[in-house]
């Protein structure tokens, strides 16, 4: 428990470190629906140890402050009411200085429990849970601040960053593999979430996968084209979103297509490094444009296997996707999750987990899309082959991008 109680120390000082250079008035805004303040992440992930472990694990459990159990719910119906999530900018109180302070007082009593119950497998395991469930929230706070800063008319800047060196992307080339019948699924020891599990065999015909993510210079070429104004390339609901929303350019990218905004405010666009902020629709629309297809989710994890994971993620701290190398699967981890042609639903054997916890993932496993691999802004140690993201295919806020396959 000692090296558990380290881990949990570490992981919520690295989302106090991921607020640095944020004034106060930054965090209290809300852009959109999908969107939460910097302040609300705070307090919520504070309310999720307090909540799911403190109150069932001490006996008598009394909450450090009345309310925020409605205001930092997120969507456990089991435990009781909440905020509206679209209204989450309008809670001015609690002011930062008090969300901290909560943070603090809770990390206090956390560790008296962690002392007191050293030995506790199932506290252990929750402790887990805990953790990686801030770790989702770290790259939130990043994404969620990104989209509220680019709605600033000044474009301000949040970090540094390195200008772009103007080179355009390695050729393109591809893996292929077998395929065949080949198991997928987390079925071992270590964490992961219930949608990861159980571990189940899928048949795969041959296919290739591209070996670097499409880069800012490919689809590019893809808007040249009128990608945006063809409705043939399009799912119907994509074609849809296309002209409600009028959209022209993926997320963050300015008019002429050469510059974008980042956390470094307006940078010029990296032809090489890898295309980001594109929704499903816009991903499949690619792919059908360049006359390929996106990869199942099974063979993105079978082209995975046991490869080392190592790329630009959240430690790194550029917070941006980056020029791709001509390696065989460059890029195959972290800067843009890339989107699968995967719908998210339950594998065989799913089961929930117990209590208000089983609203972590099943009760979303419908009209998602899946997506894999990380992105620059997810912690390293908070990924694994089987993991699962899943978006709504119009959402395109995050750090997503996509690879191309085709058929061997």
């Amino acid at each position: 428990m000692a090296e558990l109680a380290r881990n949990f120390d570490r992981v919520r000082a690295a989302t106090i470190a991921l607020t640095e250079g944020l004034e106060p008035e930054d965090t209290v805004v809300q852009t959109m629906a999908d969107v939460s303040p910097t302040k609300w992440h705070l307090g919520h992930t504070t309310w999720f140890f307090e909540t799911l472990v403190l109150a069932e694990y001490v006996a008598g459990y009394e909450p450090i402050r009345p309310g925020y159990d409605y205001l930092f719910n997120s969507y456990y119906n089991l435990i009781g009411s909440m905020h509206p999530r679209p209204l989450r900018g309008w809670i001015t109180r609690p002011t930062l200085v008090d969300v901290l302070d909560y943070r603090r007082q809770i990390d206090a009593r956390m560790q008296r429990l962690l002392a007191h119950r050293s030995e506790d497998p199932t506290l252990a395991e929750r402790l887990i849970l805990g953790c990686q469930h801030e770790q989702q929230h770290q790259e939130l706070i990043v994404t969620d601040i990104k989209h509220v800063l680019a709605q600033n008319p000044l474009l301000p800047a949040w970090r540094d960053l390195p200008q772009a060196d103007g080179a355009g992307p390695p050729e393109l080339s591809w893996s292929e593999f077998e395929g065949g019948l080949v198991e997928i699924g987390h079925g071992g020891d270590g964490f992961a979430f219930d949608c990861e599990r159980s571990r189940h065999r899928v048949w795969l015909d041959p296919y290739r996968l591209a070996d670097r993510p499409v880069t800012n210079a490919e689809y590019g070429a893809f808007i040249a084209d009128g990608g945006y104004r063809r409705s043939e390339l399009w799912l119907a609901d994509g074609w849809a979103v296309v002209q409600s929303k009028g959209w022209s350019r993926p997320l963050y990218w300015g008019e002429d297509g050469a510059h974008e905004f980042t956390v470094a405010g307006l940078r010029s666009l990296e032809p090489a490094a890898p295309v980001s902020h594109l929704s499903y629709f816009e991903a499949d629309a690619y792919a059908r444009w360049a006359g390929m297809r996106l990869p199942t989710e099974f063979e993105w994890e079978n082209a995975a296997g046991t490869r080392s994971i190592e790329g630009n993620f959240s430690e790194s701290a550029r917070v941006h996707p980056q020029r791709v190398s001509a390696r065989p699967l460059a890029a195959l981890w972290g800067d843009v999750w890339e989107w699968t042609r995967s719908a998210f639903l339950p594998y065989p054997g799913f089961h929930p987990l117990e209590g208000a916890l089983g609203e972590y993932n099943g009760k979303f496993m419908s009209g998602q899309m899946v997506l894999r691999g990380g992105s620059a802004a997810t912690p390293r140690d908070h990924i694994r082959a089987t993991y699962r993201n899943f978006f709504y295919p119009h959402q395109r806020w995050q750090f997503t991008g996509l690879r191309l396959a085709d058929d061997a």
